[in-house]
């Protein structure tokens, strides 16, 4: 009968421990279950810069957009960088930045956060065009 007893406030215990579990260990757990499986969206940014553009402008443009992660939380994921093509496709674009989120709500707050519209005041003035396609991967294996 002890045993019983204490059998029991043991599952009472560890599950009043499980119904404890706070939104933000959800949220975390939901990260990491997402990151597993890959399926983040993809924010993919790519710069072509005015011929005139100075290096050290371009250079600024670079570092400002890789210090968003450090001031964004909504960004999961972040790189960049330049065209290395050998097939001369690229149509004058030579920065790609690719920027991943859990869902889309993370992706509008990043487009409208304070820091994001600096880099676009910052990168306007030295770029000729931007082309930004964003996108759920979808994952394809081989057969066999």
């Amino acid at each position: 009968m002890l045993k019983h007893i204490l059998c029991c406030a043991l599952v009472t215990v560890v599950c009043a421990g499980c119904i404890s579990v706070s939104t933000e260990d959800l949220k975390v757990a939901g990260k990491s279950e997402r990151k597993q499986t890959g399926k983040m969206l993809r924010h993919v940014v790519l710069f072509r810069f005015k011929e005139d553009a100075a290096p050290e402008k371009i250079k600024e443009v670079e570092n400002a957009f890789a210090s968003l992660p450090d001031k964004i939380d909504a960004i999961e994921r972040f790189e960049w960088g330049t065209n290395v093509s050998p097939e001369d496709r690229a149509e004058g674009f030579t920065h790609c930045f690719v920027l991943s989120f859990l869902n889309e709500h993370d992706r509008d707050a990043y487009i409208v956060h304070p820091d994001h519209q600096a880099l676009r005041q910052t990168s306007g003035p030295v770029i000729d065009k931007i082309l930004v396609l964003d996108y759920w991967p979808t994952h394809h294996t081989n057969g066999g």
